[in-house]
């Protein structure tokens, strides 16, 4: 109702019916916004300069931090940017526990520019989509502490990238019809046992085959599972070329990832995995990189010793 006080200013009085009823709408509001992630945050800006200088700077809050840098990038074709893999002992814990192809999570990707922004993924968005089924419970626990690290090393800043809401993310699609985390298309090599796959990935990184290198490897030789970031070095169908085409500022996307489980290699097919990196992009711009998801998995059964 609408009560007049003395000096006749108007004010609204609600009662109790209406109190709760409109908390109940702000409670509804915030929960519908809680419910969607962002795949990446921005942290604090550092000092401008030139990328490798940037790069160390970022990476001194991260050790600081108890976060162990396994490995450094600088994409071809793209100067300005550059990107750091940490990752963490209790990250690798859980990774470890669940086994199987979670390992393609075990690398915390940072990007930075050279004129001082930092970027990061959000583990929350990532390992929902990796973990699936298992996350929740003590995994969920885990990945919320380091999410929470992340921050306090490298600052809170706002998510950007694209929402999807938490539900999605276990059985993400881009649309109807397109790969998910389970892909048949997922597979590019196999070989006789566990280690002989990692040494032929290892060998074939180290020799610079289809243009690739290595930027980190993570190995859990007692679980059979195994993880590298594989740069794409072509000039002409790397990621230099592509990651422009869709938006360089998800930098903390690279690198693509390579991962063995038992004696088979993997990745995560294109289709899935771009559009889990750029969920905001828009279906015309991916089609000017139609030919990517191919050109890909191309590469990579070069990497795994199985390319035609």
């Amino acid at each position: 109702m609408l009560e007049c006080k003395a000096d006749g200013c108007p004010t609204i009085v609600f009662g109790e019916n209406m109190k709760r009823t409109l908390l109940a709408l702000v409670a509804i509001f915030w929960s519908s916004l809680a419910l969607a992630l962002q795949p990446y945050f921005y942290g604090d800006k550092v000092a401008r300069g030139d990328t490798a200088t940037v790069m160390q700077a970022v990476e001194a809050k991260l050790t600081r931090s108890g976060f162990t840098v396994v490995g450094r990038y600088s994409p071809q074709g793209l100067p300005s940017y550059g990107v750091i893999v940490v990752t963490d002992p209790d990250l690798l814990r859980m990774i470890g526990q669940f086994g199987g192809a979670t390992i393609v999570g075990a690398g915390i990707r940072v990007g930075v520019r050279n004129d001082g922004t930092v970027s990061y993924i959000n583990p929350e968005y990532w390992q929902r989509a990796y973990l699936r089924k298992h996350f929740g419970g003590g995994a969920g626990g885990t990945v919320n502490a380091i999410q929470g690290r992340l921050q306090r090393a490298l600052g809170a800043g706002k998510p950007f990238g694209g929402e999807v809401e938490k539900r999605d993310l276990p059985d993400y699609q881009y649309m109807f019809g397109m790969e998910t985390f389970e892909s048949d298309k997922n597979q590019v090599g196999e070989s006789l046992s566990f280690d002989e796959m990692v040494k032929v990935i290892q060998k074939n990184l180290g020799r610079g085959v289809a243009r690739t290198s290595k930027v980190y490897e993570v190995i859990m030789p007692e679980k059979k599972i195994a993880v590298f970031g594989v740069a794409m070095n072509d000039p002409r169908e790397g990621e230099g070329w592509w990651v422009k085409e869709v938006h360089d500022e998800h930098i903390a996307a690279l690198p693509y990832e390579i991962f063995v489980v038992g004696n088979k290699a993997y990745h995560l097919f294109a289709r899935y995995r771009i559009a889990l990196a750029w969920p905001d992009t828009g279906m015309g711009t991916f089609m000017r990189i139609v030919e990517t998801p191919q050109v890909i998995q191309d590469t990579l059964k070069a990497v795994a010793g199985t390319a035609k």
